[in-house]
């Protein structure tokens, strides 16, 4: 009787129309959220790009122009007008795609940086690996030997990735494993016979070797790799391993932890299935912010390695007072930030169905 009056109920339209709404008023609180962030970087960028004491015309006219070409350039770069008209002429250019010309390079920004970020963020990526693998099994470990030596060493070991600063490690690195072992390649993505020999796909040099067949290449650039990712990758592995320290202690004096140890469950079942399930969520967020640190603060480690990437383009745009270039960088990695951020908020949403 009771599956026939649900054979012959109706479907409820009403509660789908609903959920549909609650689903289409979500996406565009999310689409909203997103583009106001993105209006807020691109205010902070072009305010901050008008206050530095860097005059974008003198750095492309030179200082030996005279009045009238100074002048001239101005109305043409349209920094005679009042500012916030030239806010919503850079709103509008950085929308249809155009971050202006470059005073470095004589190319267009947007054309430069799709050129640089590949290979920052192929280092990067790189190095937030090496940091999540051995990252969350040294805190984790750390945590289940609680005031062991091994959890001793494994502190001290983060400490030093808080302490030790980034350009001598590089150094450091270079002087050991290049210059003495001879264990890894030298500055740079590749050997300079084989630059220029891998027509660039989507500008990662491991990713196109691999496509166009070319192996020695392929194990030319990932000697080169190494050494800069890892240095990149000990400073994520620092954070990382202490946040999951930080969390697995909490979780090991939980109740169901200590009822899952009287049920005679083996120590490694406990951990890692019943003590570190709960942890993946908050994880998500610090692997996270982890890797959009590492995109945005490896100016220093590509300088050290002569890296061809955003931060070695960011250092020389400043250094030539480049405006264009600094801008369309800054803004680039705040995207990728964000762009990183709400990510995880999604990953977030979907591991843990309280936060849906």
């Amino acid at each position: 009787m009771a599956l026939e009056q649900n054979l012959t109920q109706p479907p409820d339209y009403g509660a789908q129309r609903r959920r549909v709404g609650r689903g289409v008023v979500t996406l565009g609180s999310f689409a909203l959220t997103l583009f106001l962030t993105f209006l807020g970087l691109l205010a902070i960028t072009f305010f901050i790009g008008r206050v530095i004491p860097i005059d974008p015309v003198l750095s492309v006219v030179g200082d030996r122009a005279t009045q009238a070409q100074y002048d001239a350039a101005k109305i043409a770069m349209g920094l005679d007008r009042p500012l916030w008209q030239q806010f919503i002429s850079y709103v509008g250019s950085v929308f249809t795609g155009d971050l202006g010309q470059s005073v470095s390079t004589g190319r267009p920004v947007i054309e430069d940086l799709s050129r640089f970020f590949p290979a920052t963020f192929e280092m990067a990526t790189l190095g937030i690996l090496i940091g999540v693998a051995l990252g969350v099994p040294l805190g984790v470990t750390a945590a289940a030997r609680q005031g062991s030596w091994l959890d001793q060493t494994i502190r001290v070991v983060g400490l030093l990735g808080y302490s030790v600063p980034a350009f001598w490690l590089g150094l450091v690195g270079l002087a050991v494993f290049y210059a003495r072992l001879r264990w890894v390649g030298g500055p740079g993505r590749l050997d300079i016979f084989y630059d220029g020999l891998v027509e660039p796909v989507t500008g990662m040099i491991l990713v196109d070797s691999l496509i166009r067949g070319e192996i020695d290449i392929f194990w030319n650039a990932v000697s080169h790799i190494i050494l800069p990712a890892s240095v990149l990758g000990f400073f994520s592995l620092a954070y990382i391993a202490r946040m999951t320290r930080s969390f697995m202690l909490e979780q090991l004096s939980q109740e169901f932890v200590t009822t899952a140890r009287v049920k005679g469950l083996s120590e490694r079942v406990v951990i890692w299935r019943h003590a570190f399930k709960p942890i993946r969520v908050p994880l998500i967020t610090v692997v996270g912010l982890s890797y959009a640190g590492l995109l945005e603060g490896s100016v220093m480690i590509e300088t050290v390695f002569s890296w061809p990437g955003i931060g070695n383009y960011l250092t020389t745009a400043l250094l030539n007072a480049d405006m264009n270039a600094v801008l369309g960088a800054t803004l680039v990695v705040g995207a990728v930030f964000i762009a990183i951020n709400k990510i995880s908020d999604v990953l977030y949403r979907v591991l843990d169905p309280r936060a849906r």
